[in-house]
């Protein structure tokens, strides 16, 4: 079976590692337990998570038992890292209910029978605390001017980081450690913006419990200009269907830009390296047939076979011949409002296809919006029942976004 970390390297993932022979030769050595941490902000994980999650699949793959630590303690301060302003403070009751989604979606991506994989909540840890004990045993390991130096600081500075804040990287790091004590957790991964408190849990097991652990991070997930990936008008793409549904998560991989097609072929499909080669070389139009690949193979993963076909059955559908689906998004509205006729900028409002009237108009104006496959030359456009085939309606921005108004 082949090394996790050669399979991780070449896929890509590697970013930075705290002694990259010695964590070779441990996972080619031995079958060990390693973590990632996931804080609980919203009830479903995204976009830019799933690429962590695809990283601890390999692992396991090869063997290696993952644990996915869900943060019901670490999430009642928040990571200041990349923030410019503190994180919003949630309740007991909304840190449990985002707790449980992320449970939930993450058995979805991993194997979690008999003890293969484990879910482990560091409220069990961090909650009950004695903070004078904690900062006895666990910040006297640490330098107020090294954190101050760490990267996951240093945008907060000028705007002003909370000592509340700043004691994340030590709940992090004693995480590891707890993990390491209860679990023989010898590794941890994450995202290149976690190496600074990677490295500060490392150290501190080093300390406390004359061990040698490591930690590995990962390249972040982002596009071609540097903007992390998963974003759009409507906000981040989530992995949770009631969010993003399967149509749009098909789209969004098959609508991004050409020069990221190869980076996450690699980085969020298990396709062998050989066929993400020969698809990543395709070029103009025919890069066109590895985007649909790769929407496909993503999808998959994240929604299952079925919902996959569907959204490629969709998407192909739409772009061939104009005709409406059900995997389509749609926007239901009550017949009788159209009675009388919708503005076209109310309507692409209601259907939430732009982000404020000022972009509606400018849309329009340009000749960015059909309406059953006719451009629409003015602003005042109205549409009415006439417009409809079916008792439904297919409005086309630019040209690749679709979406279905449907009578109610």
């Amino acid at each position: 079976m082949k090394n996790a970390f050669d399979t991780l390297k070449e896929r890509g993932f590697i970013e930075q590692a705290t002694h990259e022979n010695e964590i070779r030769e441990l996972l080619e050595r031995e079958k060990i337990t390693f973590y990632i941490g996931f804080d609980p902000t919203a009830d479903s994980l995204t976009v830019g998570h799933f690429l962590t999650v695809m990283a601890m699949a390999h692992m396991q793959r090869a063997g290696h038992r993952p644990i996915a630590l869900v943060g019901g303690g670490t999430g009642m301060v928040g990571d200041p890292t990349d923030k410019t302003d503190m994180r919003k403070m949630m309740s007991d009751e909304t840190i449990q209910h985002n707790v449980d989604c992320f449970k939930k979606q993450l058995s979805n991506f991993l194997d979690f029978s008999e003890g293969k994989a484990l879910i482990v909540n560091n409220a069990d840890w961090l909650r009950d605390l004695n903070y004078i004990n904690f900062i006895r045993d666990i910040g006297v390991h640490f330098s107020v001017n090294r954190m101050l130096t760490a990267e996951c600081f240093k945008t907060r500075m000028e705007r002003g980081l909370s000592f509340f804040e700043f004691n994340y990287m030590l709940m992090q790091s004693y995480d590891f450690l707890e993990l390491n004590r209860k679990y023989d957790c010898k590794l941890q991964l994450g995202g290149n913006d976690q190496w600074s408190n990677i490295l500060g849990g490392v150290e501190l097991i080093r300390r406390k419990e004359h061990k040698d652990v490591y930690g590995l991070t990962f390249k972040l997930l982002t596009t071609k200009e540097g903007h992390k990936m998963g974003k759009t008008m409507k906000g981040a793409v989530w992995l949770d269907p009631d969010k993003t549904s399967p149509y749009e998560f098909y789209q969004y991989w098959r609508n991004i830009d050409d020069a990221d097609v190869s980076k996450c072929l690699s980085l969020l499909t298990f396709l062998p390296m050989e066929e993400v080669e020969e698809l990543s070389a395709l070029k103009d139009n025919e890069i066109n047939k590895a985007k649909e690949v790769l929407a496909y193979e993503v999808t998959k993963i994240v929604h299952g076979d079925e919902e996959a076909k569907k959204a490629q059955t969709a998407a192909r559908s739409l772009f061939g011949s104009g005709q409406a689906v059900d995997s389509a998004p749609n926007t239901e509205i009550s017949k009788s409002e159209f009675e009388n006729g919708i503005g076209i900028i109310e309507l692409l409002e209601k259907a939430k296809l732009v982000p404020s009237r000022g972009e509606a108009r400018r849309l329009i104006q340009q000749g960015g919006i059909k309406i059953a496959g006719n451009k629409v030359e003015t602003i005042d456009y109205t549409v009415t029942l006439s417009d409809f085939e079916n008792e439904t309606l297919i409005i086309q921005k630019g040209k690749k976004v679709y979406h279905q108004i449907k009578l109610i």
